[in-house]
């Protein structure tokens, strides 16, 4: 009966820390999106998303900086070449993308597509009623045509519908 005891403590405590470093590895990206922020909330809402957050709380109220999602929990359809690729997507509260992390991708011919620091630069600061057209607004990429342009309808759609969701519409011009 004891060894079931210390061998369930041990299970939960595994858990435990292996959740920690989840924890720790998501806000080092959150952060990459947000570097102003001073917390997020934990993944929740419909459609799931994280929010990041300026202000300690404490001394005045929290401003909301903008929103944090994963392409793949909203367009799990779009794939690319050989699957999935797993984005994590930051926006303002205005719609315009603070960038985006490209966490997990399989490409089979080698990385020279969604993988690289230029195909993720490109969408910082892009406005989500911006077209993401492949060769227009965004780089196109030889020999990885099917990834790219998966990977920018999957950025594009998913901010959509999260600001469709989540934040409010522009204000009129005037």
């Amino acid at each position: 009966m004891a060894m079931l005891l210390v061998a369930g403590a041990t299970l939960i405590a595994a858990a435990a820390a292996g959740q920690a470093a989840n924890d720790a590895r998501q806000e080092a990206l959150l952060k990459r999106l947000f570097p102003a922020a001073t917390a997020f909330s934990p993944k929740g809402g419909d459609p799931p998303h994280f929010k990041a957050f300026s202000g300690d709380g404490r001394s005045g109220p929290q401003t909301l900086l903008g929103l944090a999602f994963w392409t793949t929990e909203l367009e799990p359809l779009e794939r690319a070449y050989d699957g999935p690729i797993k984005i994590l997507v930051g926006m303002d509260t205005k719609g315009v993308l603070t960038g985006v992390i490209v966490t997990e991708h399989h490409e089979p011919y080698g990385n020279f597509s969604v993988d690289t620091p230029q195909f993720s630069a490109q969408f910082r600061g892009k406005n989500i009623r911006d077209a993401f057209k492949v060769g227009v607004d965004i780089d196109a990429i030889s020999r990885a045509t099917i990834s790219v342009t998966s990977a920018s309808r999957a950025v594009r759609n998913s901010a959509r519908r999260v600001a469709r969701a989540l934040l409010a519409p522009p204000e009129p011009a005037k």
